[in-house]
């Protein structure tokens, strides 16, 4: 137990967020249970170690961080660690990629019944196990999601700045104002093409070749997360891979699921439960026509943000390929995206038209339709510039 508590220590000790991250305010912390997941590279080491330091003094032993991937626990498990931590005092566990302790459900829900006075914080991945449907732990834990970056967060990183969100319909109604308010503390479109680069995730701040992190992270997710999670033996992993490789080269986003499933030698309907391991890894998003969902075909799958785009690298990657792959990004978590038959359209909560284009694009669109531009930093009436959806979250 000491070894685990000097290691807290020095963790707390030597660690300093750049940004603090706005899921902290809105997590509440008196549940017992709490889970944050989300996946690799989005800062989730980092979160639970800002909480311990701004809520605990790591000499008072109240709260402790502590890794699922350490030895100890893959021999002798979590529940009587968690019994000597509370018998010493200890009020609040972290417990980082909490998924990969043995039994690692069954052991939390354990820790909860055994122990009431404990709170446990827990890390996880959003890859879901397979055959696993609703458990007890479920219904113990309050979940929150972590995501990368927003690009309200990397503006406010790198310009000293403390925007705060807006809300969709702000955006949608009143930008124009918003826009006066941003544009005399700084120019936006500066740091856009920066953050579409390598800003959504928190570890550019750390690697000097964010690129090599970042194709390791992407692997990661696959070999470890997706493999580990679905029980999909090691011989398939190179089909996995490959998937998505042709997913990002592919000059078209509507897939072809019968040619994907012949490029990678499976079948129409593996092709698809691929495609769901790799949405709920965050690596691809996939957009449905109105009233479509998984498993129906997807009208257009592209990569989960923009980031994986310039990691990958395809020579078919276009500006309008690129800024549809941050707007989806943007709105997935609070908000239904559906496509539309034209290029660049989507609509939004099944009740607000909004089309993706270049800032000089003319063209005639259904009344009511919203254009969202690239390229700019102004709107105009029912012309919305795109990097302002970035300040969603």
């Amino acid at each position: 137990m000491e070894t685990f508590y000097r290691t807290h220590a020095f963790l707390v000790e030597h660690f300093n967020a750049p940004v603090r991250r706005a899921l902290m305010d809105n997590i509440d912390w008196s549940y017992r249970m709490i889970a944050v997941r989300g996946p690799r590279g989005v800062g989730r080491t980092s979160f639970l170690l800002q909480f311990a330091k701004e809520h605990f003094d790591p000499r008072q032993r109240k709260c402790l961080y502590i890794n699922a991937n350490n030895f100890y626990f893959q021999g002798r498990g979590i529940v009587e660690f968690a019994g000597e931590f509370t018998e010493q005092g200890g009020l609040v566990l972290l417990i980082d990629q909490a998924f990969k302790l043995p039994d690692w459900r069954n052991q939390l829900c354990e820790c909860y019944h055994r122990y009431p006075n404990l709170r446990i914080v827990y890390t996880t991945t959003p890859v879901e196990e397979a055959e696993v449907e609703n458990t007890e732990l479920q219904s113990l834990s309050r979940c929150y999601v972590l995501h990368g970056f927003s690009f309200r967060e990397y503006i406010n990183l790198q310009t000293g700045n403390n925007f705060q969100t807006f809300s969709l319909h702000d955006i949608l109604y009143d930008h124009e104002m918003i826009v006066r308010s941003i544009l005399p503390k700084v120019q936006p479109w500066k740091y856009f093409k920066e953050y579409l680069h390598h800003g959504y995730y928190p570890f550019y701040l750390e690697n000097h070749n964010f690129t090599e992190a970042l194709l390791k992270a992407m692997n990661n997710m696959m070999e470890v997360d997706i493999l580990f999670n679905k029980q999909v033996e090691l011989k398939y992993l190179s089909r996995i891979k490959k998937l998505l490789y042709l997913l990002a080269v592919s000059e078209d986003s509507a897939p072809n699921v019968s040619r994907l499933a012949e490029e990678i030698g499976t079948s129409r309907a593996t092709v698809m439960n691929y495609l769901k391991y790799l949405e709920e890894a965050r690596l691809i998003n996939m957009v449905y026509k109105e009233g479509e969902t998984f498993p129906k075909k997807p009208a257009a799958v592209m990569l989960h943000d923009t980031n994986l785009m310039y990691a990958i690298y395809s020579p078919n990657m276009t500006d309008q390929l690129i800024m549809e792959t941050f707007f989806v990004n943007t709105l997935w978590r609070h908000h239904t995206v559906n496509g539309l038959r034209r290029e660049g359209a989507y609509r939004i909560d099944s009740r607000i038209d909004l089309y993706v284009c270049e800032k000089d694009r003319r063209i005639k669109l259904p009344p009511g339709t919203l254009k969202v531009k690239y390229n700019t930093e102004i709107g105009g009436p029912n012309e919305i510039p795109i990097w302002l959806f970035g300040f969603l979250y």
